[in-house]
């Protein structure tokens, strides 16, 4: 069933949040149509909802009181006075019963048919309709059949996506853990637990088609994309074209692509996902029956406006008989408030929130748009003073590089990022920049095992060395004098901390990466002296400028200075130091052997009970944040003295999940 009698579009509801509600306002402007968003409590003051011509709140914060509420936001649609209604991608876009409500309310549905989407939902009945249609595909594998033999598998979500309700199982002994908490994942995220299995490749390349159909016939095979670098079998890094695939294997998957697309009679725009060997065989993996995250590489190359051709063929229009050629390359990466930790030896993943100071991406020459020429683009949901919390996706922004070749556009898309300024919510830039940098993606050996083969050490490494930190550190102290002298009443003239005769040095410390950084300086007739610092002179100092001389050769630091932390920023590499009181108050100190919880979440499932003993690396708890489960484990051999959390709390970044006391401790 589709829009039964198509009609311009006036007024349109984006059913999303963040930037892919931005972006659809961004065509929405372009074409005159009105834009109505709708949001969460968490999100009243979000950038979408302040650009959007109207909004509707959804009473709540959690996505299922929400963002997942097809009733709502229905009802949202017509009290606003919405035709049309454009799903965005994630929360409901791929629900077919959200499709038809919406239809069914005499709106406008941006987006295929409920039929199609319905037949594509089921990642099980899409794999055997595909093999019917000759399209390759893996065979799938039922969870309480798999054997040895069939390992590595991967539990995958049937109505998933995103990556979420995912797991790779090595040894069979996994394999009932990895479903429960696959079919909870998906259950949280999508409202249905069922999974499958199917055979893992370790070294796959992760290549995509973009589909796009109207309702006279036509469809386009709009270039592929590659998005193999991935976390948690989330995309991380995309780009179009990709560096595996030649003329005969493109034309070989164009070819497939468009059987997947004509065998649900599919209309609108999709992507065909496949998995790929290096030596160019591939196989269907699913069809995402939506706008995907990663479609502005795509329209970087071509120069389509794909959320503006969504609109057209929703409207009835017709698209040209063959899609524009492809130009030049793109890159595309994914920028999320989190960070790697490493515990027991293992990378972990753990999403960050707070308020974002701020966020300046050098160079952007168009936003939610492609650019006119070459150049970099930034579709971003997130702006100076956002706040980011832990209710959705921590994706902040996508930064988008486009260029004549695939290095230009590497070289571009990573020295923007290292030079951003990004204050106050801890990001994953620095694995993006070193990534970008690293000589076998540059040479275009991108597998879906990237970060395994190259190490999450490595690649997770700060951009800023400790001699970076350490003079990002003197900066900072020199900023805040200058911020001091600045704002004295009585002889503001006179350098901080100057003496006319010797006295003690002035002292700040901060830490930064788990370490501490205490600088001792003074100003004297001479100029300025800082212990451990014989090589650096000062040539001007300014609250949020100060210019040093380092072995002859100067340096600029970029100062941004907030409550409890001070963001540099120089080509050494950006820095965040968090200033340490002169006192502190021994009662916030927690007890040895505490765990603190890395984010803001709900407690999902406890292990453990007072009195039990531990070895190190043995789960204590769950915590649910950003719609991923996180584990928290024993830090060392001990007893759990403490355990003030139970199941179904909500609990702050910082707050004691548990304390394990060890044996010595003990005695």
């Amino acid at each position: 069933m589709l829009n039964p009698t198509p009609s311009a579009i006036e007024n349109l509801l984006v059913a999303n949040r963040g930037e892919i509600a931005l972006r659809v306002f961004r065509s929405c402007r372009d074409a005159g149509i009105g834009t109505v968003a709708v949001h969460s409590d968490a999100d009243a003051g979000a950038p979408h909802v302040t650009s959007a011509d109207a909004a509707v709140r959804l009473p709540g914060d959690s996505p299922a009181d929400t963002y997942l509420r097809g009733d709502l936001i229905v009802k949202a649609a017509t009290d606003a006075g919405a035709d049309a209604v454009h799903p965005g991608y994630g929360f409901l876009s791929e629900n077919a019963g959200f499709a038809r409500a919406v239809l069914d309310a005499g709106l406008t549905w941006v987006g295929p048919s409920p039929e199609a989407i319905e037949t594509m939902g089921s990642k099980v009945g899409s794999k055997r309709l595909m093999a019917d249609a000759g399209v390759p595909v893996l065979p799938e594998l039922d969870p309480a059949e798999v054997t040895e033999d069939d390992l590595p598998v991967l539990v995958k979500a049937s109505a998933g996506g995103g990556g979420r309700g995912m797991r790779v199982v090595r040894e069979l002994g996994e394999l009932a853990e990895a479903v429960r908490g696959a079919g909870a994942e998906a259950a949280s995220a999508f409202g249905d637990p069922t999974v499958f299995c199917e055979r893992y490749l370790d070294t796959g390349r992760h290549i995509e088609v973009q589909v796009l159909a109207d309702t006279h016939g036509t469809v386009w095979t709009v270039g592929e994309r590659e998005c193999s670098i991935q976390r948690r079998h989330q995309k991380v890094v995309e780009e179009a074209p990709s560096p595996l695939v030649d003329a005969a294997m493109r034309e070989r998957l164009f070819a497939a692509a468009r059987q997947a697309t004509t065998a649900i009679g599919y209309v609108g725009a999709g992507t065909v996902e496949f998995l790929a060997t290096g030596d160019g065989e591939f196989f269907f993996l699913e069809m995402n029956t939506r706008l995907q995250v990663e479609h502005p590489v795509t329209e970087c190359t071509t120069g389509l406006d794909l959320v503006a051709l969504q609109l057209t063929v929703a409207e009835g229009g017709r698209l040209p008989a063959e899609p524009p050629r492809p130009k030049g390359h793109a890159i595309e990466v994914r920028l999320y408030a989190e960070t790697v930790t490493f515990e027991h030896g293992a990378a972990s993943w753990q999403p960050q929130s707070g308020t974002m100071h701020r966020f300046e991406i050098p160079g952007v020459t168009a936003e939610f748009t492609v650019p006119r020429a070459y150049g970099l683009r930034l579709d971003s949901g997130v702006a100076d003073g956002s706040v980011v919390g832990v209710h959705y996706d921590p994706m902040l922004a996508k930064v988008i590089a486009w260029a004549p070749e695939r290095r230009a556009a590497a070289r571009a898309l990573a020295g923007a990022l290292a030079r951003a300024r990004i204050h106050g919510v801890e990001t994953n830039r620095d694995l993006l920049v070193n990534v970008l940098r690293q000589p076998e993606f540059l040479a275009g050996d991108t597998d879906t095992s990237f970060f395994d083969r190259h190490g999450l050490d490595t690649l997770a490494a700060p951009l800023a060395d400790e001699r970076a930190v350490r003079l990002s550190a003197l900066a900072a102290a020199l900023a805040d004098a200058a911020d001091n002298r600045a704002r004295a009443v009585v002889l503001g003239g006179l350098p901080s901390g100057w003496r006319n005769v010797d006295s003690p040095p002035q002292r700040k410390t901060y830490t930064a990466g788990g370490s501490e950084y205490e600088v001792r300086y003074r100003f004297t007739r001479s100029g300025l002296w800082a212990d451990g610092y014989d090589d650096v002179a000062l040539v001007e100092a300014a609250r949020e400028r100060v210019v040093l001389e380092v072995a002859g050769v100067r340096r600029t630091f970029e100062i941004g200075r907030y409550p409890g932390l001070v963001g540099v920023n120089s080509p050494l590499g950006p820095v965040s130091l968090l200033p340490v009181p002169r006192f502190t108050d021994p009662d916030a100190v927690p007890a040895a052997g505490s765990l603190l919880a890395p984010m803001p979440g709900s407690v999902l499932r406890v292990a453990v009970s007072e009195g039990d003993t531990v070895r190190a690396g043995a789960p204590l708890l769950w915590l649910e944040a950003m719609k991923m489960e996180h584990r928290i484990a024993a830090p060392a051999d001990g007893v759990v003295t403490e355990l003030p959390v139970t199941v179904g709390q909500q609990v702050e970044q910082g707050a004691v999940l548990a304390v394990v006391t060890g044996t010595e401790e003990r005695e």
